[in-house]
This record gives C-alpha cells, structure tokens and sequence, in this order.
C-alpha cells in the first residue's frame, strides 16, 4: 500500500479523555476513532491489526479440530429465558422488540445459541464436538473507558465444547487451555493463566488468562515462591490466627458502646468511665477498665440485599467482603446493601451496632438481662429471621465483640457455635497482599491485569435447559458436558499494544502489525530515491511481505514520527546511503540500524520475517 492513497489520520495528541497508553496510541496512530461512548471504528490500520490477531486465533482454534461457524448477534428472548438468564443478566443486555412487538435481544454471549444447535447431536458417536465463531457481542457497559479495552461492541472468539462425560469435558477444556497459551505467546503476550470465578456463566472449573498492566480492571493475586495465581474474586490464602484467643468460655455480656459506629472506634474504644457519667447505675454496669478491642476479634455485620432478600454476612473485623465471592457463594446475581432506614426496621439499630446474636434465636442468655435503656427493655426476646452467611474465618472462634442491635451497645464474648445461628458457611474473605500462600506458605503479591480470555466448564447446566442429550452405547440417556472458551479480540489488540511501546509510540510484534515493513523515501524529489524505492516496494509485495511505501511529499522527519507512532516493525530508509548504492534498516523495537545494499534488501528482510514466523509458529 502506498501512504499517499491510505487513510492514516495520525494525531499529534491524544484526545482529553484517554488515559490508557494504548487508547491514545490507537487514537493517535489513526487505528481507531469514537462514534460514541463504547462504539469505536476501526480504521484501515486497526482493522488490519485485528483480522491479523483474528488470523493467529483461527489458526490455532482449527489446530485442536474446532470447526468454524457464525450464529445471529440477535436473539429472540425465549432463548435466553429457557436458560433463566433473561431475567438475571440484568440491565448489561440490550434489549428490544421487534415490529411484531415480540422481546428480542442483543447476544452478550452465545451458551444458549449453541447449546439449542447442538440439539441436532443426535449419537454419541457424533462426540466430541467443537464449534467456534468470531462474532460481535453486544453489552450495555456502564462506564465504557480505556479505548478498546472497556466497550459496549466487540468481537469475541467464543468456542463451544461438547463431550459426553466429565472425562471429555476434561480433555476439552485442556486442549483450550493448550491452544490459548499458543495463541498468546504468538501475539507475543506474557500471559498468566490465574483461577477465576464463572460469574454469570456458571458451570465449575473457570480460568481466566491475564495480561500484567497498569491499565487492567482486574487484580490477582501470585505467589512469589510457586505458580500459585488466582483472580482476587477466587484468590485465598492463609488466614492469620488472632494474636489472643481466650481459653475459657464466658457468657455473652453486653455492655455500653456509646457514639461507637466502626470498627476502629471500637478498637480505640477505652471502657471504665466512671458509670455514673454514662446514666447507669455503678452497681449494675461496673466500671472494670477495657482497652480496645482488636479488629481481628469483631464481628463485622452487614446487612446484604441478596436478589431481593435481606441476609446477614459476618466477617471477621479485619477483613473485607468480596463482592463476587458472595455472589458465587450464595447464586445471587443482584447484591446491594440494605439502606439505614431499612436495617433498623428489621434489627432495631442503625449501622455500627449490628451483630448476629439475636437473630434467629427466640433469646438471649447476657448477664444485664434486667437493665433498662430509655425504657426499652435489654433483654432481647424477639425473634429476628433472615439468613446468616458467614466467612469461613469466624467459624470455631469466640470471644468475639459484635453488637447488640441496639445503638451505642455491644455483646462481648461471643461464641460463634454458640451463639449464632450459621445457615452457610462461605468464602467470602478478599486476600489481602503479603498474606501466605495456601500451597507452599510463600508470600502472595497482588498484579493489576488486563483480562484477554477466560474459559469455563459449564456442564450439564445449559443441556438440561434446552434438553441436549444422547444415547450412549448402552441406552442410557446423558445430557451433553458442555465447555465456553473466549477471547476478546479488540481487547487483545489493546492489549498488545499496552506492552508493545515506547515513548515514540506503537511497537507491533512481526505477526500482528498492520504492515511489516514501510519504506521511507526521505526526498520525493530525488528520482533515484523513488525509483529505488518502487524496485523495494514490488520485491516485498512479490515475495507476500505486507509492506507500506511512504511516498508523502513530506519532510523526512514527519516520515521518521509517523512510522515509529504507528509501529511498523521494520524500515528501510532511502536516503544519503543510496549514493553508495546502500538504505538503512532500521528494526522499530531497538532502533538498531544496518545497512544492506538496494539490490539484496528486499531479500535479506523476506528471510528475517521468515525466521520469525518459523519460530513464532513452531
């Protein structure tokens, strides 16, 4: 292609709103430009780019006997509502009718559309089978930002597997992960395959494949002494005992906690002001001095609206909720918390003195049973009910501080087993940096990474909705073992070039740059430049190198900061050399510089991109 007849609108900055390296670099090397919030074109070059990454990803899907197929991005709702995500995929889907007023739908993903094509599976003998399509996906992204890397349209390469035991579905899903780890090393991507949460999809078995970058959503957590690595939604580590546990078990005692809201005002709490000063008589409350309770021996209560349902979730006071985890651990799809007004209607205390010991028991054994406050008896009598979840880190411990559902007052010595009725006991801790490992006790680090593929067992879960079964060779009737494999192909482009740059811009790899070459005539007026320049030109293209001439009547310098911003791996520069009968070639991702004769360029870069590939592909 010839710069002069291409549409390259390089920009010299970057729009306002870009903050990701590789949206300004795509923006400003001309690859892509906004339509609107989430929607983006892809330019000649960007397009380029990612029917090269769509190539390598073909390439090694049909290496593993995937066979290619291209379903509707529009589906009617009943496909969606036969699986039960019509309902829980939430406000993500675009949805419409049609003129027949019938509910449709924009795919965000395609389990059910394949899994209603694999109906016509008719033996086992036709098994196992792999489908895949590149096809775009539809979602209504909240906040769509970082360029490619967070949109409402985009082309995915999701694969579809279908086995008929948990024996196939294993050697499918691990040919994926083989094919995955393929594809990424010929995109030149670091990748680190970490586990990972199902989500919205479901199924058992999930491991996502992470790119290290400033720019990521997503954070993991390595263990620096073995390949230990999982997403901070599925990460856990070892759990730091308490410092002290008490050995002998006392009754639950309530005691008086006033303007104390949080944990750190508790910990910072110094009991044993004089109790007169508080309204209590001395005789009853005692005035025995207490300095703070550690973080680690509260119980932290929040109140969860859970699909609806309003649920307790218990934490140790140290430690953070995971959102997702709850999720996975409850199936709930819709989570919030419950608003103030709404918490007191159903415990009788506002935030900050909430706890669990009431709740589902019909009383409570303390030891100020008869006390009084504003006239509103302290004993508790009633019976609260709402499901309790809880952190696996509580489970076994006591004497536990949490509070009293009524303000300004907390329970000590507290007993979970005792104490609390449990209904489910989760993993709902987020693992926290430098904690231990959980399989050889090293020290976990957390890494912000772009999420480029995931991949998933499903199993029986989508046949059963849409009855996708055979026979096997002795009659018995099996649902189909189903896997989904994705991966984002914009999203992958911008990946690369998030770690593909430097200060000038874009450093492509050989296998995916929209050209391999570009040939800079420094002079258009010197007629001996041109036409060794068209001589190199057609001995590139003759021998299926993708080569760019720049035959701009520009200055050499305007040459020399286009081609380096948009990231051409190699560049043969005619200029002064060429009285020697000599061009410069130039490698974009070191700058190093060579000089080979007009006559045997052509050649010596053919053999060079050569090598590579051979290498590349193995």
């Amino acid at each position: 292609m010839r710069w002069s007849q291409s549409f390259i609108p390089t920009l010299r900055d970057a729009p306002a709103d870009a903050e990701a390296v590789s949206h300004k670099l795509l923006m400003r090397g001309g690859f892509i430009r906004q339509l609107h919030a989430g929607h983006y074109s892809l330019l000649p070059l960007g397009l380029l780019v990612h029917q090269k990454v769509e190539c390598i990803v073909r390439e090694c899907m049909d290496e593993i006997g995937a066979q290619e197929c291209l379903l509707p991005a529009m589906h009617p709702a009943w496909l969606w509502q036969k699986s039960g995500r019509w309902e829980t995929m939430g406000l993500e889907m675009f949805r419409l009718r049609n003129r027949q007023q019938v509910d449709m739908a924009l795919g965000m993903t395609h389990e059910e559309a394949f899994a209603d094509l694999a109906r016509e599976v008719l033996s086992y003998r036709m098994l196992p089978q792999i489908w895949y399509q590149i096809q775009w996906k539809f979602r209504d992204e909240p906040r769509p930002k970082a360029g490619l890397l967070r949109v409402r349209e985009f082309a995915m390469k999701d694969s579809y597997s279908f086995d008929l035991d948990e024996t196939g579905l294993d050697r499918s899903f691990k040919s994926h992960h083989r094919a995955y780890t393929r594809i990424f090393s010929r995109l030149s991507l670091d990748i680190l395959a970490v586990e990972a949460s199902s989500g919205a999809m479901g199924g058992s078995a999930s491991v996502e494949f992470m790119v290290p970058s400033p720019a990521g959503e997503d954070d993991i957590m390595c263990c620096d002494s073995c390949d230990y690595a999982a997403n901070i939604e599925r990460a856990t580590s070892v759990v730091r005992k308490r410092a002290v546990v008490p050995d002998v078990e006392s009754p639950v005692e309530r005691f008086h906690t006033p303007g104390v809201r949080t944990i750190a005002a508790l910990e910072a709490f110094c009991e044993g002001v004089p109790a007169e000063s508080r309204g209590i008589s001395a005789e009853s409350d005692g005035v025995t001095a207490v300095q703070g309770i550690p973080a680690e021996s509260q119980i932290k209560t929040m109140v969860m609206k859970l699909d609806g349902a309003v649920s307790l979730v218990l934490m140790r006071g140290d430690h953070k909720l995971n959102l997702q985890k709850l999720s996975d651990g409850t199936g709930a799809v819709n989570i919030e918390a419950a608003e103030s007004e709404e918490i007191f209607k159903c415990l009788g205390a506002y935030p900050g003195s909430l706890g669990p010991v009431a709740v589902n028991k019909t009383s409570v054994n303390t030891q100020m049973s008869n006390m009084t406050l504003d006239n509103k008896p302290m004993g508790s009598t009633q019976t609260i009910n709402m499901p309790i979840y809880a952190d696996f880190a509580l489970k076994g411990e006591k004497g536990l501080v949490t509070g009293a559902n009524i303000d300004d007052w907390h329970y000590r010595n507290v007993d979970i087993a005792r104490d609390v009725n449990v209904d489910e006991w989760l993993d709902l801790r987020e693992v926290a940096e430098g904690e231990q490992c959980i399989r050889c006790g090293g020290r976990l680090g957390r890494v912000r990474c772009i999420e480029v593929g995931h991949i998933f067992k499903l199993g029986t879960r989508y046949a059963e909705a849409f009855d996708v079964a055979v026979l096997d060779d002795t009659g018995e009737k099996h649902h189909l073992m189903m896997g989904s494999y994705g991966i984002g192909i914009g999203r992958t482009l911008a990946s690369i070039a998030e770690t593909h740059h430097d200060a000038r811009g874009l450093i492509w790899p050989e296998a995916v740059a929209p050209y391999e070459v570009v040939i800079t005539v420094a002079s258009m007026k010197n007629d001996a430049a041109v036409a060794a320049g068209e001589q190199i030109y057609m001995a590139l293209q003759n021998g299926g190198v993708d080569v760019l001439l720049d035959d701009r009547d520009a200055r050499a310098g305007v040459k020399f900061t286009d081609a380096e911003l948009i990231g051409i791996p190699w560049r043969v520069t005619i200029g002064r050399s060429l009285a020697q009968g000599e061009v410069e070639l130039t490698r974009r991702s070191d700058g190093s510089t060579q000089k080979v004769s007009v006559d045997s360029v052509a050649l010596h870069i053919i053999n060079i991109l050569r090598e590579a590939k051979a290498v590349s592909v193995g």
